[in-house]
This record gives C-alpha cells, structure tokens and sequence, in this order.
C-alpha cells in the first residue's frame, strides 16, 4: 500500500495558509461571540497576514514582513482578541528553520518597531502587552533557529553515512582488484615456470635420439606437471577452501630453493646458487615474494638466454634481503614484459625494489632488495 503523499512547495504553502486562517479566524469568532459586520477590517487585516503567508516561498522578505506589519497593526488595533499572532509565528518559525534568516529579522523587526511606536505614542495600556509579544517572538525566532542548526546537523550525518559508505564500497572493490591481482600473480609464477620446464624438456626428448636420454626428459616432464599441478591445487584450493582430505602444500619460500634450482638444471640452464649472512626466519610476505622473484627470472632464464649459465645470490643482512639472478646467455632488458613488471610489482609490494640490467659481457642481471619489515 502506497503512503499519501503530502503536498510540497507552493501548494502545501496554500494550503497551511487555509489552515491558519481558519484557526485565526475562528478563535476570532469564538472571542467576539460571533461574526460581527464592525469587525470587518480585524477579518481583512486577518487576511492580509495569510495571503503573505501563501506566498512565503516565493518572496520571504515580504511576505515576514507584512505579516509582522498586519499583526501588530491587529493586536494595537480596536479588533476583538484572537489567535492573529498565530499566522505570525508560523511565518517567521518557518523563515528561520529554512534558513531564510534575512527574511525572518527584517520581518520581526518590522512588527515589533510598530509594537514599540503604539507602546510609545498610546502609552501605557500597551506597555505590558509590548515585552510579552517581545518575549513571545524571541522564543519563535530561537525555535526557529535551533529547528534550521539540527536539521543541517542532520543532512551532515546522512552525508557522512554516505560517504563513508562510498568509501566502504570504494575500498572493498581496491580489495577485490588487490586479491584479483595476487591471484594472477601467483598463477602466473606457477604457470610460467613449470610449463616453461615442460616445453624444454618435450623439445629435448624431441631431438634426443638416445632413448634413455629422451626417457630422462620425459620423467623430469612427468616431474614438473605433477608439481604442477601440486602447486595449483593449492593455490585453488586456498580460494576454494574445498577438499580438506588434501592438505595444503606449504607457501613457497626461500627454503625451497633447492628444489627450484634442480628442477631449472634438469631443464637444461645450470645453476650456481650461493647464500651468504646469517639466515633468519623472513616475513612470509618477504619470504614469497624473493622466492617468486628467483623462480621468474629463472623461468625468464630458461625461455630467453639460450645456451647460458645462471647464477642466484641471497644475501640476508639484519634489515632486508637481497636476490640477485644473473645469467651469461643473450637475454635483453630493453623491453620490460608481464613476468618483470609482476617481479617489480612484488618487491614494491613489500616495501622493496627491483632493477635489471643488461650485463656488461653479456647476459642479464635481476637485483632486488627486500626490506625485513614489509610495507
């Protein structure tokens, strides 16, 4: 069921006149001890003060105004008693609660200057009616105001409730796009090196005419997709959070190394690996990341160098850790791919750096420091 609707702008401005003439008019009435023909001006100057009323919206100043003029003109007039002042309040509470504050004080300085020139030129009879009509519109005025400062209290709380809803929203779809991200990364780690291992051994085992040399390269294929698929199970599996009969393997680290570097060997690309300073346990951030960084540039290695040799340096320092992977083959770095700009992304991730360069003989060089305290 739908609500009613309530009318808003001139219309509803219409219609709250009609309503405070009809009060005005008949507290008037009520007083008098009914219509009276001699009390035709208090009804005009009733009148007056409502069609201003009506026309708040349109023109504040005036219409406050010659609503303040009429009422006091009514209440020092010889008119019955009745609720005119009524038609006053409204106008000015409204004028001052909607932040038509001009219009609200020139409007109640207007009635309350005729107010004081009555007290003034008739006297005394006037005199209390004066302070209490003063009193009376202070307390509508201050009303006013305090309506206008919690209403605009109000539409801050709900701009701020949006706003920190929009950055709610904004900063779960930067998670989104940070987790997406890591993901591909990961994926791309695992993929690139494995399937880089894979397709050198098949073209090995293509071109070996020695059957127990074309054995080999199968087995170290049959090696390599099985890690493989070890390592996309758990990198799946982690999103899935399925199939618990299978334990998650554990995150690929500096410890792993070795294992990294024989499979890069039975590939085809030796290996020298030397590790220097004293070994601590690393941040897990850091620990993946430097690890991902070896696997990558061997992998870029192994695709790129040709017939080349490599080298991995790990050195531990009390504050950060530092891998460099360098090889002799006919690698390049004047164009930088995926596999690099995601190595850069990584160290910059934890609060490192990573630079390549071309080595002066030949070859290319991968250099990234790693700071023991991740970003």
């Amino acid at each position: 069921m739908r609500k009613p609707r309530l009318p808003r702008g001139p219309r509803a401005d219409i219609l709250l006149a009609a309503v405070v003439g009809a009060l005005v008019a008949f507290s008037t009435v009520w007083h008098a001890g009914g219509f009276r023909p001699v009390h035709a001006r208090a009804y005009a100057m009733m009148a007056v003060g409502v069609a201003a009323l009506a026309i708040r919206r349109r023109a504040p100043v005036l219409a406050v105004t010659v609503v303040g003029v009429s009422t006091a003109y009514y209440y020092i007039g010889p008119f019955p008693d009745g609720a005119e002042m009524l038609t006053f309040a409204v106008t000015s509470y409204l004028a001052a609660a909607q932040g038509q504050r001009v219009a609200a004080y020139v409007g109640t300085a207007a009635g309350l200057a005729i107010f004081a020139w009555a007290e003034f030129a008739v006297g005394p009879p006037h005199g209390g009616r004066f302070l209490g009509v003063l009193a009376w519109v202070l307390v509508v005025v201050i009303a006013g105001e305090v309506t206008r400062y919690h209403r605009a209290y109000l539409d801050e709380a709900r701009r701020r409730v949006a706003e920190a809803e929009r950055t709610r929203e904004e900063e779960s779809r930067r998670h989104v796009t940070e987790e997406r991200l890591r993901i591909a990364r990961e994926l791309h780690d695992v993929l690139a090196h494995k399937i880089s291992l894979i397709n050198v051994q098949a073209g090995a085992a293509l071109h070996r005419r020695d059957p127990e040399q074309a054995y080999a390269a199968l087995s170290a294929i049959k090696d390599a997709s099985k890690e493989t698929l070890r390592e996309l199970r758990a990198t799946l599996g982690v999103l899935r959070q399925v199939d618990e009969a299978q334990p998650l393997a554990p995150a690929p680290s500096l410890d792993h190394l070795d294992e990294l570097i024989d499979q890069t060997k039975t590939a085809g690309l030796p290996v020298d690996l030397t590790v220097s300073g004293e070994r601590a346990p690393l941040p897990s951030p850091v620990d993946l990341a430097a690890y991902r960084i070896v696997q990558e540039s061997l992998t870029n290695a192994v695709r790129h160098a040709g017939p080349a040799t490599a080298t991995v340096l790990v050195r531990y320092d009390p504050d950060q850790v530092t891998v460099e992977i360098a090889d002799d083959g006919r690698g390049s770095a004047t164009t930088e791919g995926n596999g690099i700009r995601g190595m850069r992304e990584r160290a910059t991730a934890v609060g490192g750096t990573l630079t390549t360069t071309n080595r002066p003989g030949g070859g290319f060089l991968i250099h990234a420091t790693l700071p023991l305290t991740p970003a």
